[in-house]
């Protein structure tokens, strides 16, 4: 695997890690069958990334069919079962397994099972 160019020259590291206590409820104003809430946001990290908890309850809808112009979404399921959609088919994940969705992939999810649905 190679890395891209370092961006960070110096001899030392810095003294800028940030810490951030567990969310006693979720702080994105999504809060409902799918509560969500910031873990990282685009300021913290200086434009590199956001990175968002998603808890969603059974036979949830995740958000519908889009896509990104600018940036990469990954997900990493914790616990039971989503369904990832890579613009073509639904996509079984089960614990410990992820998604990337890099611009322009299609990138809904849902949990399962899903009834109404294939």
């Amino acid at each position: 695997m190679s890395y891209p160019d370092p961006r960070y020259l110096n001899d030392n590291g810095e003294i800028s890690a940030k810490y951030r206590p567990s969310a006693e409820e979720p702080d994105t104003g999504f809060i409902g069958a799918t509560n969500i809430s910031y873990v990282a946001t685009e300021e913290t990290t200086g434009g590199e990334y956001g990175l968002y908890k998603v808890d969603m309850g059974p036979k949830t809808m995740g958000a519908k069919e889009h896509f990104h112009r600018a940036i990469s979404e990954s997900f990493y399921v914790l616990s039971g079962e989503v369904q990832f959609y890579n613009g073509e088919r639904w996509i079984r994940g089960g614990e410990e397994t992820s998604s990337t969705c890099p611009p322009v992939a299609c990138m809904p999810s849902r949990t399962t099972p899903m009834s109404r649905y294939p």
